[in-house]
């Protein structure tokens, strides 16, 4: 029997036919291209950083900033961006953020300040919002039951891969063209994404559809995020116990607090509680959230290490990070192909136990560390991180009925890009504050001559990012003194922060328990082979 919130005609016949509009497997690809787009940039302007941040003359909040806005935009807005695909049409959605992302792309690459940088990746991240649920939304409307799955995985696969490939790629451009071409390389492939989905997508409507948006919750929910992330981005320059801190921390949990009673009271809510009822959505999402702290938060410093402490061209760097990407390019279709065996729960599980082993081993490394040290818990984290990628997806969007696909979607993305956020905030937080408390001491033991307040705040700040603050003029005595006491505390910030970044895996480990594959009972009654 039909559901009544399916897709009306779903899938047509895929016999003989004149055209290509509304093929799966070329939709797949269509969707795939846009996806890449959005995921690269998650890591690709990680391996940039340094380079925008001594070009720009940023300090590590305003790094942080091009990280945080980006993935925070987008966290706010892909709850928001499912439900107008749900309403609007996921085609449309999907063609408006194509263009938008590759618009804002080529702005930001032409922008000579941070402050510039940092709003046109807000614009940036909106675009992503429309895109990324967008293209779940199609594959479940496309793909008849038998198949989603498999269409999933390879979507997972080619997040995990445009992510895992994003240091490489950026390394390349960053050290052979410069940061700019980062940013302008997605105007070509987001033309490439923009006529294959004019020539390739189909438009699916919900035969149940919202006719109003709920405002009132897409404001609460936006003033929630950003309470939250501001005051974890500040804090260490103002101090947790910094009443602005307080008040932002507390803003954030009354407007979380009064998102979720709207939401319940509400005829048509932009996140519908009923969606958690099923405890493996739930599980799934949490997961989502967690492995992105770890992932996204700890390779915002490993890019750092690799190239402020060891002296890395960028991409020499990014050769360095390959037993990572390697081990999530490898991992992700044979991750694929076990969860179709066997299901999600194991391999999810598993997964998050070896990334948290990678993430204790790194809490090993030393300012002079040999690449083989790095490249085992490189490779050990990336293996974690394969089945995740792959997995959670499917856990997420298959567990959610269809008439809520976008929405499903939306939350998907959202949980990853609100770990990565919280993930850089905090961690960034945790370096800021170890950073702090290690260099007066370390400076002393070390010998070197006391300097105000000021300068030794303003040295935390290099050192935060592994920056020897160096003065002019330096004897290359003292030079070396400062350079390694600025290593070693940077290193011992990193150690920790990986340490806090191995208990959040741990405990995702633990979520993952809960996820089981989702039944897709709505998608295919009347929906087509392939």
């Amino acid at each position: 029997m039909m559901s009544r919130t399916t897709v009306a005609h779903a899938t047509p016949e895929l016999g003989p036919r004149k055209h290509l509009r509304g093929h799966p497997w070329l939709t797949l690809l269509s969707v795939a291209i846009g996806v890449m787009m959005v995921t690269l940039d998650g890591t690709i302007v990680a391996i940039a950083n340094p380079a925008i941040q001594k070009d720009l003359g940023a300090s590590l909040a305003d790094v942080q900033w091009i990280t945080n806005s980006y993935l925070l935009a987008l966290a706010v807005a892909l709850i928001t961006a499912g439900k107008l695909g749900d309403r609007f049409g996921h085609r449309l959605t999907f063609l408006i953020g194509t263009t938008g992302f590759a618009a804002s792309s080529g702005a930001i690459a032409l922008s000579d300040s941070v402050s510039m940088v940092v709003g046109f990746r807000v614009l940036q991240g909106l675009c992503g919002a429309l895109l990324m649920p967008a293209a779940l939304g199609l594959l479940r409307a496309t793909f008849p039951a038998e198949k989603l799955n498999m269409a999933i995985g390879i979507w997972g696969m080619v997040i995990g891969v445009s992510t895992a490939g994003g240091p490489i790629l950026g390394g390349v451009l960053v050290e052979h063209v410069n940061w700019q071409s980062v940013f302008y390389i997605n105007v070509p492939v987001g033309v490439l994404a923009l006529v294959l989905g004019l020539l390739i997508l189909k438009d699916h409507r919900g035969e149940q559809t919202s006719k109003s948006f709920d405002v009132l919750g897409i404001v609460l929910l936006s003033a929630a995020m950003f309470c939250l992330v501001w005051a974890l981005i500040k804090a260490p320059a103002r101090g947790w116990g910094d009443t602005r801190t307080l008040l932002f921390l507390g803003a954030a949990v009354v407007a979380f607090a009064l998102f979720t009673l709207w939401q319940a009271k509400v005829r048509e809510p932009l996140l519908p509680l009923s969606l958690f009822r099923s405890l493996p959505l739930t599980a799934g999402t949490a997961l989502m959230v967690l492995m992105a702290f770890a992932f996204i938060g700890g390779l915002f410093f490993v890019t750092f290490y690799l190239q402020n402490v060891h002296g890395m061209t960028p991409v020499n760097a990014g050769m360095h990070l390959l037993p990572l990407t390697g081990m999530m390019i490898v991992g992700a279709p044979t991750a694929g192909a076990v969860i179709t065996r066997i299901g999600p729960r194991v391999p999810l599980v598993v997964g998050m136990l070896f990334a948290a082993a990678a993430c204790y081993g790194m809490t090993t490394l030393e300012t002079d560390s040999g690449s083989l040290a790095m490249s085992v818990w490189f490779a050990l984290f990336g293996l974690g991180l394969a089945p995740v990628m792959v997995g959670a997806t499917e856990v997420i969007v298959g567990n959610a009925p269809l008439r809520h696909a976008g929405v499903a979607g939306g939350l998907q993305q959202a949980a990853m890009q609100v770990g990565g956020s919280l993930g850089t905030a905090v961690l960034g937080a945790v370096m800021a504050a170890r950073v702090d408390h290690l260099l007066p001491g370390n400076w002393a033991d070390a010998g070197l001559p006391d300097v105000p307040p000021e300068q030794l705040s303003k040295a935390s700040d290099a050192v935060a990012v592994g920056i020897a603050p160096v003065p002019p003029d330096t004897s290359p005595q003292a030079a070396e003194k400062i350079t390694g006491v600025a290593h070693d505390t940077f290193v011992s910030g990193m150690s920790l922060s990986f340490t806090v970044a191995g208990v959040v895996a741990l405990l995702a480990a633990v979520f993952a328990v809960f996820t089981k594959r989702g039944e897709n009972a709505d998608t295919a009654a009347g929906a087509a082979h392939v």
